[in-house]
Protein backbone atom coordinates (compact mmCIF):
# COMPACT_ATOMS: atom_id res chain seq x y z
CA UNK A 1 0.00 0.00 0.00
CA UNK A 2 1.15 3.53 -0.79
CA UNK A 3 1.75 6.12 1.92
CA UNK A 4 2.02 9.91 2.05
CA UNK A 5 4.05 11.16 5.02
CA UNK A 6 3.67 14.67 6.45
CA UNK A 7 5.86 16.37 9.07
CA UNK A 8 8.23 13.51 8.29
CA UNK A 9 11.35 14.62 10.16
CA UNK A 10 14.19 12.15 9.68
CA UNK A 11 11.65 9.43 8.88
CA UNK A 12 11.15 7.35 12.02
CA UNK A 13 7.51 6.61 11.30
CA UNK A 14 8.25 6.25 7.59
CA UNK A 15 10.93 3.65 8.29
CA UNK A 16 8.58 1.62 10.49
CA UNK A 17 5.89 1.57 7.81
CA UNK A 18 8.48 0.71 5.16
CA UNK A 19 9.70 -2.20 7.30
CA UNK A 20 6.10 -3.40 7.48
CA UNK A 21 5.90 -3.49 3.67
CA UNK A 22 4.31 -0.12 2.89
CA UNK A 23 5.67 2.18 0.17
CA UNK A 24 6.36 5.80 1.10
CA UNK A 25 5.66 7.63 -2.16
CA UNK A 26 5.93 11.20 -0.87
CA UNK A 27 7.22 12.85 2.29
CA UNK A 28 7.11 16.44 3.47
CA UNK A 29 9.73 18.11 5.65
CA UNK A 30 10.35 21.85 5.89
CA UNK A 31 13.52 21.81 8.05
CA UNK A 32 16.51 22.15 5.71
CA UNK A 33 18.82 20.52 8.27
CA UNK A 34 16.95 17.23 7.78
CA UNK A 35 16.81 17.03 3.97
CA UNK A 36 20.19 15.30 3.44
CA UNK A 37 19.41 12.68 6.07
CA UNK A 38 15.98 11.89 4.64
CA UNK A 39 17.25 11.64 1.08
CA UNK A 40 20.15 9.44 2.21
CA UNK A 41 17.85 6.90 3.85
CA UNK A 42 14.77 7.10 1.58
CA UNK A 43 16.22 7.39 -1.90
CA UNK A 44 13.02 6.13 -3.58
CA UNK A 45 10.71 8.63 -1.87
CA UNK A 46 9.91 12.04 -3.32
CA UNK A 47 10.71 14.65 -0.67
CA UNK A 48 8.55 17.78 -0.76
CA UNK A 49 10.49 20.57 0.97
CA UNK A 50 7.83 23.30 0.94
CA UNK A 51 5.91 24.18 4.09
CA UNK A 52 2.73 22.12 4.23
CA UNK A 53 0.81 25.40 4.31
CA UNK A 54 1.92 26.03 0.71
CA UNK A 55 1.23 22.54 -0.65
CA UNK A 56 -2.00 22.58 -2.67
CA UNK A 57 -2.10 19.06 -4.10
CA UNK A 58 -1.23 15.70 -2.59
CA UNK A 59 -0.87 12.40 -4.47
CA UNK A 60 -3.35 9.54 -4.19
CA UNK A 61 -2.43 7.08 -1.45
CA UNK A 62 -3.79 4.29 0.74
CA UNK A 63 -2.55 5.87 3.94
CA UNK A 64 -1.57 9.22 5.43
CA UNK A 65 0.87 9.33 8.34
CA UNK A 66 2.60 12.09 10.27
CA UNK A 67 3.41 13.86 13.49
CA UNK A 68 2.19 17.46 13.38
CA UNK A 69 4.48 19.70 15.51
CA UNK A 70 3.87 19.01 19.16
CA UNK A 71 5.67 21.80 21.07
CA UNK A 72 2.45 23.75 21.65
CA UNK A 73 0.86 20.75 23.39
CA UNK A 74 3.85 19.92 25.57
CA UNK A 75 3.80 20.45 29.33
CA UNK A 76 7.23 22.05 28.91
CA UNK A 77 6.15 24.07 25.89
CA UNK A 78 3.98 27.12 25.42
CA UNK A 79 0.80 25.23 26.40
CA UNK A 80 -1.22 27.17 23.85
CA UNK A 81 -2.39 24.07 21.98
CA UNK A 82 -4.66 24.66 19.01
CA UNK A 83 -4.29 28.44 19.41
CA UNK A 84 -0.56 28.22 18.67
CA UNK A 85 0.52 28.49 15.02
CA UNK A 86 2.27 25.12 15.32
CA UNK A 87 -0.83 23.55 16.86
CA UNK A 88 -2.85 24.88 13.94
CA UNK A 89 -0.75 22.82 11.54
CA UNK A 90 -3.08 20.03 12.62
CA UNK A 91 -5.62 21.74 10.33
CA UNK A 92 -3.27 21.19 7.38
CA UNK A 93 -3.06 17.50 8.24
CA UNK A 94 -6.88 17.44 8.10
CA UNK A 95 -6.83 19.33 4.79
CA UNK A 96 -4.51 16.71 3.29
CA UNK A 97 -6.69 13.94 4.71
CA UNK A 98 -9.80 15.35 3.04
CA UNK A 99 -8.04 15.71 -0.29
CA UNK A 100 -6.29 12.31 -0.37
CA UNK A 101 -9.18 10.32 1.17
CA UNK A 102 -6.91 7.39 2.13
CA UNK A 103 -8.10 4.12 3.63
CA UNK A 104 -6.48 5.05 6.95
CA UNK A 105 -4.41 7.68 8.73
CA UNK A 106 -1.98 7.72 11.66
CA UNK A 107 -1.15 10.91 13.59
CA UNK A 108 1.27 11.03 16.52
CA UNK A 109 1.54 13.66 19.26
CA UNK A 110 2.80 14.24 22.80
CA UNK A 111 0.80 13.11 25.82
CA UNK A 112 0.05 16.75 26.73
CA UNK A 113 -2.72 16.69 24.16
CA UNK A 114 -4.68 14.50 26.60
CA UNK A 115 -4.41 16.94 29.50
CA UNK A 116 -7.50 18.50 31.04
CA UNK A 117 -6.66 21.97 29.72
CA UNK A 118 -6.53 20.62 26.14
CA UNK A 119 -9.82 18.72 26.35
CA UNK A 120 -11.77 21.22 24.17
CA UNK A 121 -9.05 21.13 21.50
CA UNK A 122 -8.91 17.32 21.61
CA UNK A 123 -12.67 17.13 21.04
CA UNK A 124 -12.30 19.56 18.15
CA UNK A 125 -9.55 17.48 16.56
CA UNK A 126 -11.55 14.25 16.85
CA UNK A 127 -14.58 16.02 15.38
CA UNK A 128 -12.51 17.16 12.40
CA UNK A 129 -11.26 13.62 11.82
CA UNK A 130 -14.83 12.34 11.95
CA UNK A 131 -16.09 15.05 9.60
CA UNK A 132 -13.38 13.97 7.15
CA UNK A 133 -15.01 10.53 7.12
CA UNK A 134 -13.07 8.50 9.68
CA UNK A 135 -13.80 6.47 12.80
CA UNK A 136 -11.08 7.59 15.20
CA UNK A 137 -9.25 5.52 17.80
CA UNK A 138 -6.55 7.02 19.99
CA UNK A 139 -4.35 5.75 22.78
CA UNK A 140 -1.36 6.77 24.89
CA UNK A 141 1.43 4.26 24.21
CA UNK A 142 4.76 3.82 25.99
CA UNK A 143 7.60 2.74 23.70
CA UNK A 144 9.07 0.46 26.40
CA UNK A 145 6.04 -1.83 26.01
CA UNK A 146 6.95 -2.56 22.39
CA UNK A 147 10.54 -3.82 22.37
CA UNK A 148 12.12 -0.38 22.72
CA UNK A 149 14.51 0.38 25.60
CA UNK A 150 13.00 3.75 26.45
CA UNK A 151 10.30 5.34 28.57
CA UNK A 152 8.55 7.37 25.87
CA UNK A 153 4.85 8.14 26.07
CA UNK A 154 3.11 9.42 22.96
CA UNK A 155 -0.48 9.56 21.74
CA UNK A 156 -1.39 7.86 18.48
CA UNK A 157 -4.56 8.62 16.53
CA UNK A 158 -5.56 5.99 13.98
CA UNK A 159 -8.56 6.29 11.70
CA UNK A 160 -10.32 3.84 9.42
CA UNK A 161 -13.32 4.70 7.28
CA UNK A 162 -15.66 1.95 8.49
CA UNK A 163 -14.24 0.42 11.68
CA UNK A 164 -12.39 1.11 14.89
CA UNK A 165 -8.68 0.37 15.04
CA UNK A 166 -7.61 -1.98 17.83
CA UNK A 167 -4.20 -1.04 19.21
CA UNK A 168 -1.56 -3.75 19.70
CA UNK A 169 -1.22 -5.20 23.18
CA UNK A 170 1.97 -4.46 25.17
CA UNK A 171 4.66 -7.13 25.05
CA UNK A 172 5.38 -9.07 28.23
CA UNK A 173 9.18 -8.69 28.04
CA UNK A 174 11.02 -5.37 28.32
CA UNK A 175 14.46 -4.86 26.77
CA UNK A 176 16.98 -2.68 28.62
CA UNK A 177 19.96 -0.47 27.83
CA UNK A 178 22.47 -3.31 28.08
CA UNK A 179 20.59 -5.15 25.34
CA UNK A 180 20.86 -2.18 23.00
CA UNK A 181 24.04 -0.13 23.49
CA UNK A 182 26.48 -2.18 25.59
CA UNK A 183 28.70 -2.97 22.58
CA UNK A 184 29.19 0.76 21.94
CA UNK A 185 30.60 1.56 25.39
CA UNK A 186 34.31 1.69 24.44
CA UNK A 187 34.44 3.26 20.97
CA UNK A 188 32.66 6.59 21.34
CA UNK A 189 34.46 9.69 20.05
CA UNK A 190 34.44 13.30 21.18
CA UNK A 191 33.12 16.01 18.85
CA UNK A 192 35.19 18.78 17.36
CA UNK A 193 35.04 21.92 19.55
CA UNK A 194 32.42 20.28 21.81
CA UNK A 195 29.62 20.33 19.24
CA UNK A 196 30.80 19.66 15.67
CA UNK A 197 30.85 16.40 13.74
CA UNK A 198 33.97 14.25 14.09
CA UNK A 199 34.73 12.36 10.87
CA UNK A 200 36.73 9.76 12.79
CA UNK A 201 33.68 7.93 14.16
CA UNK A 202 34.28 4.18 13.93
CA UNK A 203 30.51 3.72 14.15
CA UNK A 204 28.43 6.32 12.29
CA UNK A 205 27.13 9.11 14.53
CA UNK A 206 28.79 7.65 17.64
CA UNK A 207 29.83 11.03 19.07
CA UNK A 208 28.45 13.01 21.99
CA UNK A 209 27.74 16.65 22.77
CA UNK A 210 30.10 18.13 25.37
CA UNK A 211 28.37 21.38 26.35
CA UNK A 212 27.77 22.27 30.00
CA UNK A 213 24.89 21.09 32.18
CA UNK A 214 22.12 23.52 33.10
CA UNK A 215 20.59 23.88 36.56
CA UNK A 216 17.38 22.41 35.15
CA UNK A 217 19.26 19.35 33.92
CA UNK A 218 20.95 18.98 37.30
CA UNK A 219 17.65 19.24 39.18
CA UNK A 220 17.13 15.48 39.06
CA UNK A 221 18.93 12.24 38.31
CA UNK A 222 19.65 11.77 34.61
CA UNK A 223 21.26 8.33 34.74
CA UNK A 224 19.51 5.06 34.08
CA UNK A 225 21.44 1.84 34.81
CA UNK A 226 22.33 -0.87 32.31
CA UNK A 227 19.45 -3.04 33.51
CA UNK A 228 16.87 -0.26 33.05
CA UNK A 229 15.23 1.42 30.07
CA UNK A 230 16.36 4.90 29.09
CA UNK A 231 14.69 8.14 29.98
CA UNK A 232 12.90 9.72 27.01
CA UNK A 233 15.37 10.70 24.31
CA UNK A 234 14.97 14.46 23.98
CA UNK A 235 15.39 16.59 20.87
CA UNK A 236 17.69 19.06 22.65
CA UNK A 237 21.38 18.14 22.92
CA UNK A 238 21.78 19.63 26.40
CA UNK A 239 18.93 17.51 27.77
CA UNK A 240 20.12 14.15 26.49
CA UNK A 241 20.27 11.46 29.24
CA UNK A 242 23.63 10.41 30.66
CA UNK A 243 25.40 7.17 29.81
CA UNK A 244 24.71 4.15 32.11
CA UNK A 245 28.43 3.70 32.82
CA UNK A 246 28.05 6.43 35.46
CA UNK A 247 26.51 5.87 38.91
CA UNK A 248 23.17 7.49 39.70
CA UNK A 249 23.46 11.18 40.52
CA UNK A 250 23.41 12.11 44.21
CA UNK A 251 20.98 14.44 45.96
CA UNK A 252 22.61 17.69 47.08
CA UNK A 253 19.51 19.63 48.04
CA UNK A 254 15.99 20.48 46.92
CA UNK A 255 15.90 20.12 43.12
CA UNK A 256 19.65 19.80 43.01
CA UNK A 257 21.67 16.75 42.02
CA UNK A 258 25.36 16.22 41.43
CA UNK A 259 27.93 13.73 40.22
CA UNK A 260 29.51 11.19 42.55
CA UNK A 261 32.92 12.53 43.68
CA UNK A 262 35.91 11.00 41.84
CA UNK A 263 33.52 9.53 39.24
CA UNK A 264 32.96 12.75 37.31
CA UNK A 265 34.68 11.50 34.14
CA UNK A 266 32.06 8.77 33.77
CA UNK A 267 29.27 11.28 33.27
CA UNK A 268 28.79 11.93 29.59
CA UNK A 269 25.72 12.31 27.44
CA UNK A 270 24.59 9.41 25.31
CA UNK A 271 26.00 9.65 21.79
CA UNK A 272 23.78 10.30 18.79
CA UNK A 273 24.17 6.67 17.70
CA UNK A 274 23.30 5.41 21.19
CA UNK A 275 20.20 7.62 21.15
CA UNK A 276 19.33 6.32 17.70
CA UNK A 277 19.62 2.71 18.87
CA UNK A 278 17.47 3.48 21.91
CA UNK A 279 14.94 4.98 19.49
CA UNK A 280 15.20 1.66 17.52
CA UNK A 281 16.91 3.03 14.41
CA UNK A 282 19.19 0.43 12.77
CA UNK A 283 22.90 1.28 12.47
CA UNK A 284 22.66 1.51 8.68
CA UNK A 285 20.34 4.50 9.09
CA UNK A 286 22.80 7.39 8.92
CA UNK A 287 22.16 10.88 10.25
CA UNK A 288 23.93 13.65 8.33
CA UNK A 289 24.81 16.92 10.07
CA UNK A 290 27.66 19.34 10.76
CA UNK A 291 26.53 20.40 14.23
CA UNK A 292 25.59 17.65 16.69
CA UNK A 293 22.67 19.79 17.85
CA UNK A 294 20.91 18.99 14.56
CA UNK A 295 21.73 15.29 14.88
CA UNK A 296 20.21 15.00 18.34
CA UNK A 297 17.16 16.97 17.20
CA UNK A 298 16.49 14.58 14.32
CA UNK A 299 16.79 11.53 16.54
CA UNK A 300 14.85 12.95 19.48
CA UNK A 301 11.92 14.20 17.42
CA UNK A 302 11.44 10.90 15.61
CA UNK A 303 8.78 8.29 16.20
CA UNK A 304 10.62 5.08 17.17
CA UNK A 305 10.62 3.02 13.96
CA UNK A 306 9.89 -0.21 15.81
CA UNK A 307 6.77 1.27 17.41
CA UNK A 308 5.65 2.57 14.00
CA UNK A 309 6.28 -0.89 12.52
CA UNK A 310 4.13 -2.59 15.17
CA UNK A 311 1.28 -0.16 14.47
CA UNK A 312 1.73 -0.58 10.70
CA UNK A 313 1.56 -4.37 11.00
CA UNK A 314 -1.71 -4.08 12.92
CA UNK A 315 -3.11 -1.73 10.29
CA UNK A 316 -2.30 -4.32 7.61
CA UNK A 317 -4.14 -7.01 9.58
CA UNK A 318 -7.20 -4.87 10.31
CA UNK A 319 -7.58 -2.84 7.10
Amino acid sequence: MKIVSLFSGAGGMDLGFEQAGFEIIQANEYDKHIWKTYRKNFSNTYLEKESIVKIKNFPEADGLIGGPPCQSWSVAGSKRGINDSRGQLFFDFIRALKQIKPKFFVAENVQGILSKRNEPALKQIIKMFEEAGYIVSYKLLNAKDYNIAQDRKRVFFVGFRKKNFVFPEPLKKTIVLKDIIYDLRDNVVEPIDNTYHNENCLVSNHEYFKGGFSSIFLSRNRVRAWDEVSFTIQATARHIPLHPQAPKMILLGKDKRGFVPEKEKLYRRLSIRECARIQSFPDQFEFLYDNLIHGYKMVGNAVPPELARVIAEEIKKQA
